[in-house]
């Protein structure tokens, strides 16, 4: 897939991008961030694409707290927004600009659900599965937190990381719809708000038995 349109904002993307993106019925959405913990580690990119092959790229910076139009997008019922391990994500946007995502469908989760003959689940195996195209990921582990000065080897990888997304989406959905777990797929994507918002408050192995 050739990106067509591809572009990088600064703190939000503008009233006539934010049109363009409402028109789509899914798009892809993943973030960029300082690490792992979305308590500790702030938020620094956020990467949005459609069907269409526009990927935008919306810098955040240090100490951030809103961005008006990207949250518009992310909570449009409308629209379904397409992540690779949405738990992260989710908790990341909700933590650091307040937006609530929603409707969400998470890659990852389909794949654990109907992918069941092989174990390898991370977004690169998925990819180049479905959409036989190996990623690069050389640039996974490196410092977000310059936003200003990302490397053409950063930019790429953060556009990589959603320009698939809304085709292998289709292809799960329809796998699952194959093995008839679609609905039980679209039920775990509906719990996602709120483990999150156990995730946010610090609460683990609360359905464990102990």
């Amino acid at each position: 897939m050739e990106l067509q349109d591809f572009q990088v904002c600064d703190r939000d993307f503008d009233q006539t991008t934010l049109s363009e993106y409402l028109k789509s019925e899914t798009i892809a959405v993943d973030t960029e961030t300082m690490g792992l913990l979305p308590l500790r580690d702030r938020l620094c990119l956020v990467q949005i694409a459609d069907n269409k092959g526009r990927v935008t790229v919306v810098r955040i910076a240090k100490g951030q707290t809103q961005a008006p139009n990207l949250k518009k997008l992310l909570e449009a019922t409308n629209v379904l927004k397409i992540f690779h391990f949405a738990r992260f994500d989710l908790a990341t946007l909700r933590h650091h600009l307040g937006i609530m995502v929603n409707p969400v469908f998470c890659t990852k989760i389909a794949s654990k659900l109907v992918r069941t003959y092989t174990p390898r689940h991370g977004l690169k195996e998925v990819v180049q599965e479905l959409e036989k195209v190996e990623l690069d990921k050389s640039a996974q582990s490196s410092d977000w937190g310059d936003a200003a000065n990302l490397s053409d080897e950063q930019l790429n990888y953060a556009a990589n990381d959603v320009r698939y997304l809304v085709s292998i989406q289709r292809k799960l959905a329809e796998m699952l719809k194959r093995e008839e777990r679609l609905e039980l797929a679209e039920d775990c994507f509906k719990c996602l708000p709120t483990i999150v918002s156990l995730d946010l408050l610090q609460f683990k192995d609360l359905f464990e038995h102990n």
